[in-house]
């Protein structure tokens, strides 16, 4: 069965530059600053970027960040643990906008 993502793709990234190479250079720039060291590790950030790549369901950033997460010493147990985080606040956001179904349910019920 065919996919719409292919590993191969990944290391094709920086192709997105190609045509407007200065918005390339600032997003590059930006997101280096954003994964260097600071208040969080490295390591830390790669744990987090793991688990919001599950949340937004990104192939391509579950394979680069698990790569990632494993050069920088986190361990299965770690990365299945940031895992399980994502998932917890993804399911807790669907199960909160029960309440807007539940308002649009009761203002019709009147």
């Amino acid at each position: 069965m065919s996919s719409y993502y292919h590993e191969h793709d990944l290391p094709r990234f920086a192709e997105m530059g190609g045509h407007a190479p200065e918005l390339w250079r600032k997003f590059q720039d930006w997101y280096s600053a954003v994964f260097a060291e600071g208040a969080l590790t490295q390591r830390e950030k790669s744990l987090i970027a793991l688990a919001v790549a599950h949340a937004v369901q990104c192939p391509y950033c579950i394979d680069a960040y698990s790569q990632d997460c494993l050069e920088k010493g986190s361990d299965l147990t770690q990365m299945t643990e940031a895992v399980h985080v994502a998932t917890a606040i993804r399911g807790g956001a669907s199960l909160v906008h029960g309440l807007q179904m539940r308002n649009v349910a009761d203002k019709l019920s009147m």
